[in-house]
């Protein structure tokens, strides 16, 4: 019996039927549809705060841009503009990094810094170099920061990737989505210009780190497709495998909807998706990290997740060494404070207008009080290293169990059912998620989480 086989077999249905229903992705606590306004003068308050408080920083830098936008993109994402729009916005960055600048303070260090979008290798090489040239000559970095990428392989030559390297980053995240391009053709996305195991060759020469991004659940893709797809990402032994859940959310992306027309695949096939990628990523000696990464044993990642010091932020997983305070710089890019969330707004031209005249073009946010600070501690480390010790969280912000259990929606005839349906163990001082239970760990959160308590906002499911 191979392991797709076995794992369809094996999947406990029951549980998936009982526990498969929407609930927050948890990137962030609150989630980012929690934001209401927030001005710049809060984010600033904030920014205050942290610069006092802490010492690393993480830059996110949003290139928004994307040669195709896909069908199934629930990224902030916009049409590429003619070459002076593109510039004038890369000067707006640089402005915006001037605008920081003053508030952080000199002897604060780099952990970090991550471009997202959109596709930011739809940018010329050489402006992304002048962007970290400039975050670097403002501030020294840590040992071994963190300098990464997300790349769409669909325009890039060998060229491109020796300019990217040129460019000082260090780990590349490889958005292949799917290795068929049937599957790739009605979702608008273009197939991998150069044979992945030369990217792979070339980077790793480097000495970089390699992510291969998957995505499960579009049109035409099947069990049996999609578990040939991790197959050959493990011949290529990437250092980390992601294989996001689709979440189809068409009342936020009506781009969305045109997958639906073209027919999704049934929810059992796409659960068998899910499984029989762990199945395969386990079996290959790779280990799970949160809900959909998968990293190899000696990776920093899975060190940190040994010992309870894994972290989340809206770029990916991270260790408690690189994870620093994120200023977000670009239209719609999240800034995530110890005690604030600050999103610039989705207008590029207003965007720009407003940092070109010397202003800052936060919106949206969220000032977090006290008690959202303790749930969050919570949440993040159930999310990250599956594993909640309330004596330890209670400790760390400077609270009682008593209080800590307060500030959460603690049902106890919820958990003890969730407990007797195999999702996680207790003692009197933790809770730890199953082997069985960490795909539903976004399902033990939410029964935890005192906004969700009868809420209205839409979400996607955990399969």
């Amino acid at each position: 019996m191979n392991v797709t086989q076995q794992t369809s077999s094996q999947a406990n249905e029951g549980l998936i039927a009982k526990y498969n229903v929407p609930a927050p992705r948890y990137t962030s606590y609150p989630p980012a549809n929690y934001f209401a306004d927030f001005t710049p003068d809060q984010y600033l308050a904030a920014v205050a705060q942290t610069d006092r408080d802490e010492n690393n920083i993480s830059w996110y830098i949003h290139m928004p841009f994307c040669r195709k936008l896909c069908h199934y993109c629930g990224c902030n994402s916009y049409p590429m503009q003619k070459p002076e729009a593109v510039e004038r916005y890369i000067n707006a960055i640089h402005h915006e990094i001037d605008l920081m600048a003053p508030h952080l303070r000199p002897d604060r260090k780099i952990s970090q810094i991550h471009y997202g979008g959109g596709s930011p290798t739809a940018i010329a090489p050489r402006f992304l170099k002048e962007i970290n040239d400039h975050l670097l000559s403002l501030h020294a970095t840590i040992d071994r920061p963190e300098i990464a990428i997300e790349c769409h392989p669909g325009y890039l030559q060998a060229k491109d990737w020796n300019e990217l390297l040129d460019c000082g980053f260090n780990r590349f995240s490889i958005g292949v989505q799917d290795l068929d391009e049937h599957v790739l053709k009605v979702v608008n996305r273009e197939p991998s210009l150069m044979p992945l195991r030369d990217i792979f060759g070339l980077l790793r020469s480097a000495g970089a780190t390699i992510n291969l991004d998957f995505l499960y659940g579009l049109p035409l893709q099947t069990p049996e497709s999609f578990a040939r797809n991790i197959e050959a990402a493990v011949e290529l032994h990437p250092d980390r495998v992601v294989t996001f859940s689709y979440g189809h959310v068409p009342w936020v992306h009506k781009r969305q909807l045109v997958l639906e027309k073209i027919g999704l695949p049934e929810e059992g096939a796409k659960q068998r998706m899910g499984a029989n990628a762990r199945a395969i990523m386990r079996q290959a000696g790779y280990r799970s990290i949160g809900m959909d990464h998968y990293v190899l044993p000696e990776d920093e990642l899975s060190k940190a997740l040994d010992n309870h010091f894994l972290r989340r932020n809206f770029q990916g997983y991270c260790t408690l060494r690189t994870t620093g305070q994120v200023y977000a710089l670009g239209v719609t890019g999240i800034s995530q404070l110890s005690t604030a969330y600050a999103q610039n707004s989705h207008d590029i031209d207003g965007y720009m207008a407003n940092i070109e005249a010397g202003r800052l073009d936060v919106r949206r946010g969220y000032a977090l009080t006290h008690r959202d600070q303790m749930v969050r501690e919570v949440v993040e480390n159930l999310m990250c290293n599956y594993h909640a010790d309330w004596k330890d969280i209670a400790k760390r912000m400077g609270v009682s169990r008593e209080e800590l259990r307060e500030a959460l929606h603690w049902d106890e005839s919820q958990l003890r059912e969730m407990e007797a349906d195999g999702l996680f163990m207790r003692t009197e001082d933790t809770l730890t998620m199953t082997t069985e239970g960490t795909p539903f760990v976004r399902n033990v959160v939410a029964a935890l989480d005192p906004l969700m308590v009868n809420t209205t906002r839409k979400f996607s499911k955990p399969i």
